[in-house]
């Protein structure tokens, strides 16, 4: 991506845009803003049928760019609501930043990364060019000052790209992972390579850099520069992540069956995209939904991983030039806020009703459930959660004149759940499998504390019966998700609790919902937050984080909740 017709002349296409390409091939909708009009009656949809146990891919997160040297860095508050998940935030767990040509370079989103990883947020980065003494000149179907690497600097330049990850980890930021190349299909004013060229560079030379590896980050998902590396199994064992854009790229080229055969053990992310155009304002709606829409569509039909916008900061992005959520910011925080990293999407009915969109995910007992309705009228709808009981559901809605509004508490009663989701809006309901438990409004990230109520002294309720506890954990080369359900198995309700155990050697935790973290390795302390501090005899309150580890990926072996021992399932 380079930048955009708003942008300062310093960076502008030489060439024919992204935004006139993509009109040519006819991938842009032209939209406008249309007056709401709310149809007289509720329609009813087909119910939507939500499996728990019929898991599909782990989600990774949700995210953007920031990319200083072109519009400038985030602030100070604006990181904050790039980062945070509460009321007015985007709840972002993903952030992408430029890899600089030289190493003068290197500290420009130095800042933004760093609070990004203090929160927890996953931090990836993407070059657009080696620096300029490994690039050499072309004549690409008449683009004669085309530039590549040279052949002769691939090793040189997996050095440079260990360089910046180096740099980054000594201030304070760990990469997950790093990329080949932006773009490298659509590479006019920056550097091209061919998949062949990426095949080769992958074979010999990925295996030598020191982090996660992405590739190829084709502009419009375009499967033969990815087909290749999944049909090498040298070049396919030297990648981690699967990146792809999404520009111009039709829902009926989402999904991606080679992938599906030859992926086992790599991830598929989404890396960059701007929906639907950068022309209209954020805040134009119902357009705002077509967002939400492509989202599903990520989700569902790609089953994507990740999902990244570019610029957070626009005025087509999530985040207005002001610092506050635009329409499309809001639309995409009913994603982020609430599916968190660690999740895992279930299978739901796609597409309950014409205009409506529903899928759904799960963390422990937890599940959330996100639907949108781009129709002019009401729908009634109904869900139904298999193997659920009866529980309470808390949910956010977005539409023309709210933005990630919290709704009034409902129930879910024996697995089934009917609302009205309104006329061009967007729901997220958030739940629990076993009932009992309060749903969690905003996952909370380590290290911002909510004030805790005072632990009562016996979690057990004075019976002699010690608390419940089931650790269950999703691990992968470096890393793993884990699950923490806390049963009250007394007779008193606990108010107020912290739950200690000690994580094995080499494990260290980065982010966490639902409890604060204290300290992230070693013997932790996992405290309650505002909304989860009691806990009535039977029920669950379900916690989790997001840590990485040095090959040991064994499980704790003994927790206790506010001192007293409890049994583990």
């Amino acid at each position: 991506m380079t930048q955009d017709q708003n942008d300062p002349v310093r960076g502008e296409r030489r060439f024919l845009s992204r935004r006139s390409v993509l009109t040519t091939m006819g991938a842009l909708p032209v939209i406008t803003a249309a007056t709401s009009v709310l149809g007289a009656t509720e329609a009813a949809a087909a119910t939507a049928a939500i499996n728990p146990s019929a898991q599909r891919q782990t989600i990774r997160g949700f995210g953007g760019m920031a990319h200083a040297a072109w519009i400038g860095d985030l602030t100070a508050a604006q990181r904050e609501t790039a980062f945070g998940t509460g009321e007015g935030r985007l709840g972002f767990s993903i952030l992408r930043i430029p890899v600089g040509e030289s190493q003068a370079d290197f500290g420009r989103d130095l800042a933004t990364a760093q609070r990004a990883a203090e929160l927890g947020v996953t931090v990836f980065a993407s070059p657009w060019n080696p620096p300029a003494s490994m690039i050499e000149t072309f004549n690409r179907n008449g683009q004669t000052n085309a530039k590549r690497l040279r052949y002769d600097q691939y090793a040189a330049y997996a050095q440079h790209l260990n360089s910046f990850s180096t740099y980054m980890r000594n201030n304070g930021v760990n990469l997950y992972a790093i990329s080949v190349q932006n773009e490298p299909d659509y590479a006019h004013d920056w550097t091209w390579w061919t998949s062949t060229e990426m095949v080769k560079f992958l074979r010999e030379n990925a295996g030598s850099i020191n982090t996660r590896v992405i590739a190829p980050e084709s502009f419009q998902y375009v499967k033969s520069m990815s087909d290749p590396i999944l049909n090498d199994s040298t070049a396919l064992a030297n990648v981690d992540i699967i990146g792809a854009h999404l520009y111009g790229t039709s829902y009926s080229n989402f999904s991606y069956p080679l992938f599906k055969q030859k992926g086992a053990g790599k991830d598929l992310w989404m890396t960059e995209v701007y929906y639907p155009n950068s022309t209209d304002s954020a805040d134009t709606w119902p357009q705002a939904l077509d967002v939400g829409e492509h989202m599903h569509r990520a989700m569902v039909d790609a089953e994507f991983q990740a999902y990244v916008w570019w610029y957070i900061r626009r005025s087509y992005g999530p985040m207005r030039e002001d610092g506050q959520l635009s329409k499309r910011g809001a639309i995409m925080a009913q994603f982020a806020r609430f599916v968190r990293p660690g999740y895992v999407r279930i299978d739901a009915t796609a597409n309950p009703a014409s205009n409506v969109y529903v899928s759904a995910y799960r963390s422990g007992d937890t599940v959330v459930i996100v639907a949108i309705n781009k129709g002019t009228s009401a729908v009634s709808q109904q869900f139904t959660v298999a193997n659920a009981t009866s529980a309470s559901v808390s949910s956010w809605v977005t539409d023309g004149s709210r933005n990630v509004a919290a709704q009034a508490a409902t129930s879910m009663s024996n697995g089934s759940l009917t609302v009205t989701l309104p006329a061009r809006s967007m729901t997220t309901f958030v739940t629990s499998l076993s009932g009992g438990s309060s749903p969690s409004p905003s996952p909370v990230i380590s290290p911002t504390p909510s004030p805790t109520p005072s632990p009562s002294a016996s979690p057990s309720g004075g019976t002699g019966t010690g608390p419940r506890v089931a650790y269950t954990m999703n691990s992968w080369n470096s890393g793993f998700t884990a699950s923490i359900s806390i049963t009250n198995t007394g007779t008193s309700t606990i108010n107020g609790w912290t739950l200690s155990f000690t994580l094995p050697s080499g494990q260290s935790i980065t982010s966490g919902w639902n409890a604060t973290y204290s300290p992230s390795s070693g013997q932790v302390s996992a405290a309650n937050v505002s909304y989860n501090g009691t806990i009535a005899p039977g029920a669950t309150v379900d916690i989790g984080f997001q840590a990485t580890h040095t090959g040991n990926t064994a499980e704790p072996t003994a927790f206790t909740l506010n001192g007293v021992p409890c049994t583990v399932v």
